[in-house]
């Protein structure tokens, strides 16, 4: 399976940071450059928003407690997610866990079927028929295996210098226990392809978790993660015959049993048809 990356002839200085981003990452843990994926087995049966200087970037990953290739991938992403490593861009992280690995000796607790049916949504879009992980989908238009750390810096990179929507997000405090209200502003759609109908999808991810797997491929290993997506839900949609911005006020739910320290909400706009997402915002949760 090949993945279509755009190459670009990077700037000098631009090449010098990657190239020392990938060796810290190649180095301590011995990664190799070859491609490696798992082929999706058969079933069994008050806050801040981004810096306005800075491009945001969505790089979600789709990955599994129960394949074997998939940790050097959520190391990969956190790295990314953490060092920030490609000049004025936010890297924002999302961590979906499919299911579909759950029947090899392993339950993810972190996994979900709506993170299947996203990535099955990708691979249709994506001419790629096969779902895999680790993969890693960038802006929601270029795909890649998740442990590749020189690809994915590349991916990251060329979806950076694309014009963005301009979107912001703000949280506060609402007078019920458990609730947050959320402030969410789409500017004027840019790069929203022909016919299509761009959406705005809110989700919260939590960072910091972490297992002790005890039995299918990785078996007796402690997994980190980067930010896991703990829900997704859409705020609306753009009718681009009618409107060409948005704007929202919208109730953010908080599970009792996430660390709201952990928490970060992001908002994106994503077209329907070609994936393709247009701009994108953060803002963390307020200490209580």
């Amino acid at each position: 399976m090949k993945s279509t990356l755009r190459r670009d002839r990077p700037v000098l200085g631009t090449t010098i940071l990657r190239s020392a981003f990938v060796g810290l990452l190649l180095f301590p843990f011995g990664w190799s450059r070859a491609r490696t994926s798992h082929p999706r087995p058969n079933s069994a049966s008050p806050a801040q928003t981004a810096a306005p200087a800075t491009v945001p970037v969505v790089v979600e990953l789709f990955t599994s407690e129960g394949c074997s290739s998939c940790p050097p991938a959520d190391t990969l992403l956190a790295k990314l997610e953490a060092q920030q490593p490609v000049p004025k861009t936010q890297i924002i992280a999302l961590e979906e866990h499919v299911d579909y690995w759950n029947n090899g000796g392993w339950t993810d607790p972190f996994s979900g079927r709506e993170w299947t049916l996203r990535q099955e949504e990708y691979a249709a879009v994506l001419k790629n028929q096969n779902p895999y992980t680790p993969q890693l989908v960038v802006d929601g238009h270029a795909e890649l295996v998740g442990n590749r750390p020189d690809a994915a810096l590349q991916a990251i990179e060329s979806a950076s210098a694309q014009p963005k929507t301009h979107v912001s997000v703000s949280v506060a405090p609402s007078s019920k226990p458990g609730v947050e209200q959320a402030a969410v502003l789409v500017d004027r759609l840019i790069g929203s392809k022909h016919g299509d109908k761009p959406e705005i999808w809110l989700a919260i991810t939590e960072s910091g978790l972490h297992s002790a797997v005890s039995a299918g491929e990785n078996a007796g290993s402690e997994l980190h993660h980067a930010s896991i997506v703990r829900t997704f839900r859409k705020l609306g949609s753009i009718n681009l015959n009618k409107e060409t911005s948005f704007s929202a006020n919208s109730p953010v739910h908080l599970d009792s049993s996430w660390n709201r320290q952990h928490l970060l909400v992001v908002v994106f706009v994503q077209d329907r048809k070609s994936r393709q997402i247009l701009g994108a915002a953060t803002a963390r949760i307020a200490p209580m």
